[in-house]
């Protein structure tokens, strides 16, 4: 029972770090447009904020708990299950213009493509409650959460908000209501709380290959903002002065300062 109460935990928290998604589309209620470079610098803080969680959360915890090669192994494993997706799933790049003009059976593929670059995230949580109701946390709702557990949902919770903001841009063109813009941006972190359940369960049950777990959620998400994060800022900063890496840059060194103090709590 306490093992099924746990799960539900941590489903709930990946499923609010989801949720933040939605936050991203908030904007639009107030304002027509995001500028290029505002949307740069989002993409920035977003990139910041993943590098900061998966190397001062998940490869400093790893650390603690095993030996750098661990670590090193299971990042690899992780950045290979983002290559190796994107593989199977041909044309793993979507328009959030597809989603509102999508049947059923199109939902239902686009959702299978967005757990590629969503799954990650959701792992990355499960991982960080490995020590649930351990000793050594801090209370919540009669639960004992690990430090990193906080840490890591506020980080990806706090990540996916930008995420949300990329996805109604294009949805505010085609002048889909501010009201389903939030469920699109939502929609497309549904794979994550999947995915922090899965992830949870296998640690737990599988405790000594909790170093692995936790490298391979960094290296994929590490992996993530490499290859997608950074490209995509500097595609959409393209006409800005410098190609906008400045904002870009001002944007990552943002999220680093916003987590690293977190880490340390």
């Amino acid at each position: 029972m306490a093992l099924l109460e746990n799960i539900a935990f941590v489903f709930v928290a990946g499923l609010l770090s989801a949720l933040a998604t939605g936050v991203g589309a908030l904007p639009f209620f107030f304002f027509d447009s995001i500028s290029d470079r505002r949307n740069v610098v989002l993409w920035g803080l977003s990139s910041g904020i993943m590098l900061s969680a998966s190397l001062f959360g998940l490869v400093d915890e790893g650390l603690a708990e095993g030996t750098a090669l661990e670590i090193a192994i299971g990042m690899a494993a992780g950045v290979a299950l983002v290559v190796v997706a994107r593989e199977v799933i041909v044309d793993a790049d979507i328009d959030p213009r597809e989603y509102e003009e999508a049947d059923f059976k199109k939902l239902v593929l686009i959702l299978g493509i967005l757990t590629v670059h969503s799954f990650p995230e959701g792992i990355a949580v499960g991982v960080s409650f490995a020590d649930l109701g351990l000793e050594g946390g801090t209370q919540i709702l009669g639960f004992t959460v690990p430090l990193l557990a906080i840490f890591m949902t506020i980080a990806i919770a706090i990540h996916n908000v930008p995420e949300g903001t990329a996805i109604s841009i294009p949805l505010k063109t085609m002048g889909v209501s501010e009201w389903k813009m939030v469920w699109w941006a939502a929609f497309s972190s549904l794979p994550q709380p999947i995915g922090a359940v899965m992830a949870f369960a296998f640690v737990r049950i599988a405790r000594t290959l909790l170093p692995y777990g936790f490298g391979f959620a960094a290296g994929a998400m590490i992996y993530l903002v490499l290859s997608e994060f950074i490209p995509e800022a500097l595609d959409v900063g393209e006409e800005l002065p410098g190609g906008g890496k400045r904002e870009l840059a001002g944007g990552i060194a943002v999220g680093i300062a916003i987590m690293v103090p977190l880490a340390f709590v």
